[in-house]
């Protein structure tokens, strides 16, 4: 059994509904039997009523969200079967484009840019970014996320934002693996400075893409006086800027209150593994860098008398000419010089001693050692010598095994009695069959003794990560090429990803099988499952009686009143249905009104479609879903901190639009 096997693993159950659930759902119903009472036609009841139950399913988490937004497409098919019973003459959607949401430019993008930042975190490029910014902000969320959420709010104003966040979805899963930070501590503010990242230029939303056709087709129908200029490249960047920025500080200061702490389901169990071996072999040890000075009276001698010496393990080193780490990387005949870094492990008590004894200077944090001692690359592992072992009899100073193997013994279990010896002695006594050897390893390094008959690797629970750093350059060529793609031609979106991904997987940057692995299907069936209800929404006419209900309510107020009461409008549509259906939808409904009430048509124009992107309440937008399974969030996470993002979004963009246009 495997250390990490013995870990109890908690399984996420659907409890039965409670009180709370019982009288929503009442709620919920009272409503909808309300608006089927004052809505002009039937087929608006019905979608308004399932536009209830997927905000109810939602809200109080009946069921998981992609089962939720599943079920609801379901129901959608079935009102085609029965339609007449319903008072409808067919169904709410056509079940010929049921399915479509599947095939959609949305889903397959984001398909595609999962595969696609999976193959650039396959060659280790997100690995040194990630390196990049701890060395830079430490540790602290307070530091590390500005850094992270600034750096994804820019790349998201020129790239689409669900593949500005997928891009970065395994950088932050490496900085959570090693500054400890939980990744639903990071997760969000990244996903949601992402979107926002999407107000700062005209071509970093599909909106604000849009926008400038939709004023060219309602030119046609306005006389010459009433004509719209359109907007040019940098026209919405201070108003995206104040939104970025706004959303940085936000969670900068309130994001210990807002922020849940869960671990997430991409977190690592290296804590835990440590754990058990504290318990069951009394191996206790802690990573530390430190650097030689030129008066150590180490200088000089090789690893295996200082080890042997102070009861520490040299692990990784680094002497001007690279890091050497891992099989083939060290020896125990390597000799020491001034100004050599050495990554040590051992036990508090014997670090102590070995710090004040040999003068080295303790650097207070991993440095250049960081990412080679994280969880994620390394750590303690069991393996046993089989019966019938070419090592049987021979010790790990006759096989150098570290050198070897790239193993690192620290204690050897032999019939229940461990043997430790601290100062390297464990390493002087022959090998039996049946004995249990308990490591250091790179996980790259163990991997390849899996099919070594020499040992019996036992502790099977650990990243199986191979990097690919040859590959870096078909990678880049490849993300270079989508992006070109993009940016400078008017392919779809889809078929741009797509011929990235693709090129990734057909010059082996990724294999077939890590291609699908990298997808998070739990995110593609939300969305695509999704599609079909906002289909419903525009085709029986709901959005627009909707519009119709918003303008009659605030026809008379003030031109600044009715500016956000559209704003809030485009924000609701954009949580039920694509911004983009949102957009198109409602820029004619907003230059209509501003020609009524004496305003700038093209500013109310571009308050729509910079209104779409605020989507922070519930996970319907493409990053909200992405980051929604690795951040372990919950419908009520969304709530909670995307409820006041999104009276943040619409304050700042109103004070902004209002004092630049």
């Amino acid at each position: 059994m495997t250390a990490l096997a013995d870990e109890e693993q908690t399984k996420t159950t659907r409890m039965p509904p409670t009180l709370k659930q019982w009288i929503a759902a009442g709620v919920f119903a009272l409503l909808a039997f309300y608006l089927a009472s004052v809505v002009p036609t039937v087929e608006i009841a019905w979608v308004s009523a399932l536009l209830l139950l997927t905000i109810y399913l939602f809200a109080f988490e009946v069921v998981g969200v992609d089962v939720a937004a599943a079920s609801v497409m379901v129901l959608l098919g079935l009102t085609s079967l029965f339609a007449p019973a319903m008072g409808l003459q067919q169904g709410l959607v056509d079940t010929k484009h049921l399915f479509d949401g599947f095939a959609s430019n949305a889903v397959i993008s984001i398909i595609a840019v999962m595969i696609i930042g999976a193959g650039l975190d396959k060659t280790g490029l997100m690995g040194k970014v990630a390196n990049f910014i701890l060395k830079i902000g430490g540790t602290t969320e307070g530091r590390i996320i500005p850094i992270i959420s600034g750096t994804v709010g820019f790349i998201s104003s020129f790239m689409q934002n669900v593949g500005a966040a997928a891009l970065f979805l395994p950088v932050v899963s490496r900085i959570s693996a090693r500054s400890g930070l939980p990744m639903s501590r990071l997760l969000m503010p990244m996903g949601f400075t992402a979107i926002l990242g999407g107000t700062v230029t005209m071509v970093g939303s599909s909106p604000l893409i849009l926008l400038n056709d939709l004023i060219l087709t309602s030119n046609k129908a306005l006389p010459e006086t009433q004509q719209m200029d359109t907007w040019g490249l940098f026209s919405v960047t201070p108003v995206g800027m104040a939104l970025v920025a706004t959303g940085i500080i936000y969670f900068v200061l309130a994001g210990r209150f807002v922020l849940p702490s869960s671990k997430g389901e991409d977190s690592t169990s290296g804590q835990n593994a440590q754990d058990y071996f504290k318990q069951l072999y009394g191996v206790d040890y802690s990573a530390y860098e430190v650097i030689v000075t030129a008066e150590s009276p180490i200088v000089g001698k090789n690893l295996d008398e200082i080890e042997q010496g102070y009861a520490v393990r040299i692990v990784a080193i680094e002497k001007g000419d690279g890091l050497r780490f891992g099989a083939q990387g060290i020896d125990r005949g390597t000799g020491i010089e001034a100004g050599t870094v050495l990554g040590v492990l051992a036990d508090d008590k014997f670090f102590a001693r070995f710090v004040e004894e040999t003068r080295v200077t303790n650097k207070p944090e991993l440095d250049l050692f960081a990412e080679a001692l994280t969880a994620s690359k390394s750590g303690i592992a069991e393996v046993v010598i089989p019966p019938g072992s070419s090592l049987i009899g021979k010790t790990a100073r006759e096989l150098w095994m570290r050198k070897s193997y790239g193993l690192s013994l620290m204690a050897l279990n032999r019939g229940g009695e461990t043997i430790t010896r601290e100062g390297g002695g464990v390493r002087e006594i022959p090998f039996q069959a049946g004995d249990t050897l308990v490591v250091h390893t790179t996980w790259a390094d163990l991997a390849r003794l899996e099919s070594n008959r020499n040992f019996v690797v036992v502790t099977t629970e650990y990243p199986h990560e191979e990097l690919r750093p040859h590959k870096l350059g078909w990678a880049g060529l490849f993300f270079g090429i989508a992006l070109c793609l993009i940016l400078f031609t008017d392919l779809l979106l889809s078929i741009a990803l797509l011929t990235g991904a693709m090129g990734m997987i057909l010059s082996r940057v990724l294999t077939i099988e890590e291609a699908y692995k990298a997808v998070s299907w739990k995110t593609v069936f939300l969305l695509a499952s999704l599609i079909p209800l906002g289909l419903a929404v525009e085709t029986t006419g709901t959005a627009k009686w909707i519009a119709e209900q918003v303008v009659v309510m605030v026809g008379g107020a003030a031109p600044w009143v009715i500016q956000a009461s559209i704003a809030v409008l485009a924000t609701f549509f954009t949580l039920v249905m694509s911004n983009v259906g949102a957009t198109v939808l409602l820029v004619p409904l907003a230059v209509n009104i501003a020609l009524q009430v004496g305003a700038d048509p093209a500013v109310y124009a571009l308050t729509v479609a910079i209104a779409t992107s605020n989507s922070f309440l519930i996970p319907t937008h493409q990053v909200n879903a992405l980051i929604m399974g690795p951040g372990g969030y919950r419908v009520p996470d969304f709530m909670k901190a995307g409820g006041i993002m999104t009276v943040l979004f619409l304050v700042v963009m109103m004070v902004m639009m209002n004092l630049i246009f």
